[in-house]
């Protein structure tokens, strides 16, 4: 059975929850790793690490086509239709309407803070139960040593019974 990404590493959950707030809000969905390294910890050099981050995670993040850019899914499924500009949506008419140059800073709606509430209670609930999962898995320790201790003493027992 493979080991849980949230049972890996010990700041994982944080991770995860530190990426969804950033990625859920920030005016543009989808950057590439360094980028959201910098936006995230503060830190491009830390691309690496959150590249794996998203990858071991595709419960909430996705990579693009080309492996060089990731995003957040539920962002994902907003239309394409927010300005980041003038921070605010904009028509179908209006995308249309606007230079290619322009079009490049139209991104996806940014989520709602109920909506980053959900996805941070899914990641706090996927790690509980990663760790449930865990513990469950360790169900028969007990009981071994129980049956361990038992026969030591059944043995102790009956080998002083043998040396009276």
């Amino acid at each position: 059975m493979k080991s849980s990404p949230y049972l890996n590493n010990h700041n994982r959950l944080a991770e995860v929850i530190a990426a969804i707030q950033v990625m859920g809000t920030y005016k543009f969905y989808k950057l590439n790793f360094a980028d959201w390294a910098d936006r995230i910890s503060g830190d491009l050099k830390e691309a690496d690490k959150w590249k794996k981050v998203f990858i071991q995670h595709p419960e909430f993040f996705r990579i693009d086509q080309t492996k060089q850019k990731a995003s957040l899914v539920w962002r994902r499924n907003h239309p394409k239709n927010y300005d980041v500009d003038n921070r605010k949506e904009i028509s179908i008419n209006e995308f249309l309407a606007l230079s290619d140059e322009k079009k490049s800073r139209i991104s996806r709606t940014p989520l709602s803070n109920g909506d980053i509430s959900m996805l941070i209670e899914t990641a706090i609930n996927m790690h509980s139960r990663a760790l449930q999962i865990r513990q469950d898995i360790r169900w028969w320790i007990p009981i071994a040593i129980g049956l361990i201790a038992g026969v030591v003493s059944f043995v102790a027992n009956k080998l002083i019974v043998f040396l009276q």
